[in-house]
């Protein structure tokens, strides 16, 4: 798969207000990293990688320092998934091309079949009443490392589509381990948290019991390079949540504006269709493997939410005309087709949906900063690369950074962010989307790949000239599908503290820091989410808060702590 070639330019804890401090510390110290959360960088790097829970991906982190990471081994809630009625899973089906039964037969990129490669070690039947073997007696996580390696060649080429993923022995499979994509949606996710229980991933799943996988920390890239000779300090947060239930689409608008757009029906109506409807478990979707549906139910899985003020209308989901599955921008680069969100007007006041983003209350300020998309210049060419994802470009959704407009100088190509990190001429924000075949999306990315790719980026930041002037955040867009034991805020009576509403936050995601002048690695165990960072930026450059989220969200000054930084020094 393609890589882009790079060149490289335990202590106790006190509370003193809100802020924790490691023992040792000042107060003053506390007010002065209220003041500006960024300490004493000049620069934030923000990676934004594709679709992992933490406990998928980080979950045997194990401990940093002294320091427990809250991942697999604490694991309880949801460790044994249960059906629609609340009974354990005892037999889980699968339909990932390596992890199916012999009894199974996997189609290959050519057409042909193949019987699947695992033997059966129970037999069960689906709420739907369909029969199945499965070598996964129980629920329990699994070891996705256990089937399926960085080396087997499970992905499919760019220009192939594989539903359930690319079983080994095809002979079109590249190299890389990839598994099929999963279901990430809006309401199918606040069904699967069960407020709070995380015990229902895999009913609410259309890739069933992969829910349930896990890959082994160790062994990704990512932690290798952080353990290996010369390594910079970091901290892991191990509650950081993404901002919102659901996919890429409406995560990216939270990262840049901490709210979901909403249709603007006076550029045109909603179209039939459009909106969800829900069963009276909030849930949208009637084909999913062990999944029953209500018959009375006209299911639909909407990009946008329910309706409201209907007979359909369930009480307690959110609902209006607010865009929450993935939708396409109103002009190029875009798919196009007839998921188009009306684009987001920034000049009309009395538009009844935000206008305002990140970039601009920067650009207001005067302060420098960056979007930085792999293949955006080829795309922004049309020309773009197979696998280049217009849904994850969100600035391109507002009419400010549509061609010809003043924000559009602001969206560049992946390229110029790294010859900027080798020149030493970084913006004082940037925002880093790798492409598609580089971003660790299941079903059509490889996550050591992606992952050699972000080791890669961090070399280019940390050892160029701004490396030690440098604070770069690396986290997820969303869950991807994937369980994680921990609940997030708003959801059930232990869920991690923190501000909800309707629209999330979602599934807990891996989150790490990095700076370039930290003097130790820990944890931090401060509950976040992905408005975190818009905070984080707010709060440093004295502007606006974008939505109620941010305004209340906690920011990432506590990490700096972790890592032993202080302001000034």
């Amino acid at each position: 798969m393609r890589r882009t070639a790079i060149v490289s330019a335990a202590t106790a804890l006190v509370v003193v207000g809100a802020i924790t401090l490691s023992a040792g510390s000042s107060p003053a110290a506390a007010g002065e990293m209220a003041s500006r959360p960024l300490g004493r960088y000049q620069h934030l790097v923000v990676i934004y990688e594709e679709n992992h829970s933490f406990d998928n991906l980080y979950g045997l982190w194990g401990k940093v320092g002294n320091q427990k990471v809250n991942g697999l081994p604490q694991a309880s809630a949801g460790t044994t998934q249960v059906d629609q009625s609340g009974n354990p899973v005892a037999c889980l089906v699968q339909n990932d091309a390596n992890l199916v039964t012999t009894t199974t037969q996997v189609k290959w990129l050519d057409g042909t079949s193949h019987p699947g490669l695992q033997s059966p070690s129970c037999s069960s039947t689906t709420s739907r009443g369909a029969t199945f073997d499965s070598h996964f007696s129980s629920s329990s996580p699994f070891s996705i490392n256990d089937y399926i390696t960085p080396g087997d060649k499970t992905c499919a080429p760019p220009t192939a589509f594989a539903a359930n993923g690319v079983e080994k022995g095809d002979p079109q499979g590249l190299p890389g381990g990839c598994t099929r994509d999963m279901v990430h949606r809006f309401y199918q996710e606040q069904y699967q948290l069960d407020s709070g229980k995380q015990d229902r991933y895999s009913t609410g799943s259309d890739s069933a019991g992969l829910t349930q996988g896990y890959y082994d920390t160790t062994q990704l890239p990512v932690y290798q390079y952080l353990h290996g000779s010369g390594a910079p300090n970091y901290v892991v947060a191990d509650n950081f949540f993404q901002a919102a239930f659901g996919g890429s689409f409406l995560n990216h608008q939270f990262l840049i504006a901490g709210q979901a757009p909403q249709w603007d029906t006076a550029q045109k109506p909603v179209p039939a269709g459009k909106n969800s409807v829900l069963d009276a478990a909030g849930f949208p979707n009637k084909t999913y493997p062990l999944y029953q549906p209500d018959p009375a139910v006209a299911y639909n899985d909407g990009v946008l939410t329910q309706a409201c003020g209907q007979a359909t209308t369930v009480a307690g989901f959110a609902c209006g005309n607010y865009a929450v599955n993935t939708m396409q921008p109103s002009w190029q680069p875009s798919a196009g087709g007839a998921n188009v969100l009306p684009g987001i007007n920034d000049v009309d006041p009395a538009k009844p949906y935000y206008e305002t983003n990140i970039g601009d209350e920067l650009s207001a300020k005067n302060v420098s900063w960056n979007w930085y998309a792999g293949g955006w210049d080829a795309a922004n060419a049309g020309h773009p690369d197979p696998l280049f994802q217009y849904h994850h470009q969100p600035f391109n959704y507002f009419q400010n950074y549509a061609p010809g407009m003043p924000g559009r100088q602001h969206l560049k190509d992946e390229k110029d962010f790294l010859a900027a990190a080798g020149a030493g001429t970084l913006p004082a924000v940037s925002f880093v989307k790798p492409a598609g075949e580089e971003n660790e999306h299941p079903g059509y990315a490889s996550t050591d790949n992606g992952e050699s790719h972000l080791v890669d980026l961090l070399k280019a930041i940390l050892d160029g000239p701004d490396g030690k002037d440098t604070l770069v955040v690396v986290t997820y867009d969303e869950f991807g599908g994937s369980w994680d034991h921990v609940a997030p805020p708003g959801q059930g009576t232990n869920g991690a503290e923190g501000p909800s509403d309707q629209y999330g936050p979602g599934t807990r995601i891996p989150a790490l820091i990095i700076g370039g002048g930290f003097e130790r690695s820990g944890v931090d165990h401060q509950a976040h989410d992905t408005t975190s960072i818009l905070a984080t930026i707010e709060r440093s450059y004295g502007l606006a808060p974008l939505s109620g989220r941010d305004a209340q969200v906690t920011d990432l000054r506590h990490a700096l702590l972790v890592g032993g930084d202080r302001p000034g020094n």
